[in-house]
C-alpha cells in the first residue's frame, strides 16, 4: 500500500516491527482513543494484542490509519464514506477474493460439523 501524498507533514514511518498505540498516535498524528475508535469502525485495522489486551501495530496498520486520517481529514468523507472508500480499494486491489470467502466459511462450516456430530 503507498502512503498518500497529503500525509507529506506526518513524521516518518521507523524500520520497526511493532509500534505503541503511543506511537502510531504520534506518528499519525490522530488521539490513542481514536485509533481504538477506529479498529471498531473499520475492519481492516486488526493490531496484534498480547498481554493486558496491549495493542502492538505494524507498519501496514500504521499506513491503514494514515489513509484513513486522510480519508476523513483531508478528504472529508464520513466514517461510513470512508470505510466503504477503503472496502472498494481493497477489492480493487483483489486483497479478499469471493472466492477466498466462501472457502473460509466452507472450512468454517465444515469444524462445526465436526464439532456437532461428537
Amino acid at each position: 500500500m503507498l502512503e498518500p501524498s497529503h500525509n507529506d507533514e506526518l513524521p516518518p514511518i521507523p524500520g520497526k516491527r511493532y509500534f505503541t498505540i503511543g506511537e502510531v498516535s504520534e506518528l499519525c498524528t490522530v488521539k490513542p482513543h481514536v485509533l481504538r475508535y477506529w479498529e471498531q469502525e473499520f475492519p481492516q485495522l486488526k493490531p496484534v494484542k498480547r498481554r493486558g489486551n496491549r495493542r502492538y501495530y505494524q507498519r501496514e496498520d500504521v499506513l491503514t490509519i494514515r489513509q484513513i486520517r486522510t480519508l476523513l481529514y483531508d478528504q472529508g468523507y464520513t466514517i461510513g464514506g470512508a470505510r466503504l472508500q477503503m472496502q472498494a480499494e481493497s477489492e480493487e486491489q483483489g486483497e479478499i477474493t469471493s472466492q477466498q470467502i466462501i472457502e473460509k466459511m466452507i472450512g468454517e462450516l465444515e469444524s462445526v460439523l465436526e464439532i456437532l456430530k461428537r
